[in-house]
């Protein structure tokens, strides 16, 4: 049996992750796939971000990661989403080339140093002692110090196309049964998720004549810190809507619709609801957005979003036809269902390896998330986790004040979720103090001292820092006199003109005014760097609300500081109902902070805890730690 010290099952965004940063680490790692074709594969819609995907990405770059930089080679489309409202809750899109997409990341995965690509099924885990120690695949047996399994949809996936369902992990992919039943087989409690993708269209029989076509930004802004320009062509998208026909059409059908005939049982994606089922549970719309996306240059294929569906082909058929712009279509593959297995990530620690069996780390969809920036987050995260546990260092924990990721993880594991499970800038309640732009400020030092983000780009983030210091000192400093022609330009702006001296942080807060608007009232710093001014800016006019927020935090970490020893009996706790203390004793939270968060816990319950806590043997506590630690204290946060 040949040995490896991590084994990563899955090659998709979770699993290319998880595997480059084994392997980036130093650690020999071997990654399983079905299709030795398929790392990196995106096989829903062909874009990377948005409303809170953005963040995640922008933290997976600073770490070190690979979806930013492979994104910003790929991308044939930027767009910053709520561009017109706040920095908090603005978030970063592009349209990919999905093959070059998947070529960017099969050449990353086969040149890296440690890590080796295999093409075979994994059917069952090795397990001793409560430890995993290898992988059974068809190929033969491979034994490891961690396993990171990260298989998307291929648990026990099962296809719907109107009545007619098969097993598939994705279309003309077969499905991963052993896996799931190994799983079953060791005790983890097991869900079923749906989710879906809409049909491929001919660009070619589109009459784009009839849409609405939609540019990107004329300034692109990349994902990565470190990309200056985007290298590919950049292409228009297209708008169209649904009607009362295209609706009579689904309506008409619905018999013949698996989630509405009971051959689905999962739970289906809220946020992203299939076309039948927007028709049913919002029935008073007129219409629905369909927005059309090409999905690479030199391809015909264009993935037609806002239409995923699993009704029978000729029913697609019929949908197509009745939308504008699609009237003569040409179907290149048909929109299908797939149900697939999930475990319950409350089963999970924060650094998403298993409570059930030791060394063993779960990411992406089989912890019921949905969306490529989910998998690529979790993936990044569980391959940090088993390559520091396998090198005897600290755990990597990023809790909810530091970042997107530590966002979504902390709510997985502490809240879990009943359906598939995406990241928005609404979950996160610091979200003006961990933005898009200040990804590189929280997290690049945390990436480098893993070993995953290079000195070069972390030395440019601290120059970044630096320079937002100075920057932030010249405007407290510098003073602007009132006069004829400020005061031109101030009115310009529709700003009250100057009656005084006053900072040029002052003038800054004015909402009228902004940093391009002070430059040329006032010669800037130079040495400073557009994107440091931009986000001095920032800082500048949301100053109180986020000072406001880095008192919340502090109280915060408070909470998180407060350990809960490993096997505390909340038996011991008088006065907190059973119900209470068995979800407390079920989900071992680390602190109190995730306790307060576990759905059902009372204040009055965390009160009493936090007593007992604070009333034992203080030094005693501290030698105790939780069992995912093997003794050691939790840094990182």
């Amino acid at each position: 049996m040949e040995n490896f010290e991590v084994i990563v099952i899955g090659a998709g965004h979770a699993g290319t992750e998880a595997g480059l940063a084994c392997a980036r680490m130093g650690l020999k790692t071997l990654m399983l796939t079905l299709d030795i074709g398929s790392v990196g594969r995106m096989s829903c819609n062909p874009a990377i971000g948005g409303i809170g995907k953005g963040q995640l990405v922008k933290e997976l770059d600073a770490l070190g990661g690979a979806m930013g930089r492979a994104a910003d080679a790929c991308a044939i489309q930027f767009r910053v989403l709520n561009s017109s409202r706040g920095a908090a809750v603005q978030s970063s899109r592009a349209q990919i080339d999905m093959r070059r997409y998947n070529r960017h990341m099969c050449r990353l995965v086969k040149h890296q140093k440690n890590l080796r690509l295999k093409e075979a099924e994994a059917k069952e885990l090795l397990v001793r002692d409560g430890r995993v120690t290898g992988v059974v695949t068809d190929k033969g047996r491979f034994g490891a110090g961690c396993v990171v399994i990260c298989p998307g949809t291929f648990l026990d996936g099962l296809i719907h196309i109107g009545l007619k369902h098969f097993s598939g992990g994705r279309i003309n992919e077969r499905a991963s049964i052993g896996l799931a039943d190994s799983l079953k087989g060791l005790g983890f409690r097991i869900l079923r998720f749906k989710t879906g993708t809409c049909p491929r269209l001919d660009k070619n029989t589109i009459l784009y004549r009839d849409l609405i076509r939609q540019g990107g930004d004329k300034f692109p802004r990349p994902f990565s810190f470190s990309t200056k320009n985007p290298k590919l062509r950049q292409v228009f998208c297209h708008i169209t809507y649904t009607n009362k026909k295209t609706h009579q059409a689904i309506l008409d059908n619905l018999d013949r619709s698996p989630l509405y005939s009971g051959k689905i049982h999962a739970t289906g994606v809220r946020y992203c609801p299939s076309i039948e089922d927007k028709i049913v549970k919002f029935s008073d719309k007129d219409r629905h957005q369909v927005f059309l996306e090409p999905e690479g240059l030199g391809v015909k294929d264009v993935y037609p979003n806002g239409l995923s569906t699993s009704l029978p082909e000729d029913v697609q058929l019929k949908i197509l036809h009745s939308i504008p712009g699609l009237d003569k279509a040409e179907v290149l593959r048909f929109g299908y269902g797939i149900e697939h297995v999930v475990v319950e990530p409350t089963q999970l620690y924060p650094t998403l390896e298993t409570k059930l069996v030791r060394n063993l780390y779960f990411a992406g969809q089989i912890n019921g998330t949905t969306g490529y920036e989910e998998a690529a987050a979790q993936g990044l995260v569980a391959g940090i986790n088993a390559a520091l546990r396998l090198q005897n260092r600290d755990p990597f924990i990023l809790d909810r004040s530091s970042s997107y990721i530590g966002v979504l993880i902390d709510d997985l594991v502490t809240k879990g979720t009943l359906e598939p499970y995406r990241m928005f800038t609404s979950r996160v309640e610091y979200r003006l103090i961990i933005r898009e732009d200040n990804a590189d400020l929280r997290l690049a030092q945390k990436g480098f001292e893993l070993g995953l983000l290079s000195r070069k780009d972390y030395l440019k983030a601290e120059k970044k820092r630096k320079e937002m210091k100075e920057g932030l000192l010249f405007l407290k400093k510098t003073k602007v006199n009132p006069c004829r022609a400020v005061n031109i330009k101030l009115e310009r702006l529709s700003s009250s003109p100057l009656n005084r001296a006053i900072s040029l942080e002052d003038l800054l807060r004015r909402p009228q005014v902004n940093i391009l608007n002070i430059s040329a009232i006032h010669k800037l710093k130079s040495g400073i760097s557009k994107g440091a001014w931009e986000q001095v800016e920032t800082e500048v006019k949301y100053e109180g609300f986020i000072r406001r927020q880095s008192r919340d935090v502090e109280r915060f970490k408070n909470l998180e500081r407060i350990r809960i020893p490993e096997g505390f009996d909340y038996g011991r706790l008088s006065g907190i109902s059973m119900e209470i203390r068995e979800k407390l004793s079920r989900f071992k939270p680390l602190n109190l902070g995730q306790a307060t968060r576990i759905s059902g816990v009372t204040p009055a319950a965390i009160s009493l805890l936090m007593i007992y806590l604070k009333n034992s043997d203080a030094s005693s506590r501290r030698k105790v730690n939780p069992v995912f630690l093997s003794g050691r204290k939790s840094v990182n946060k």
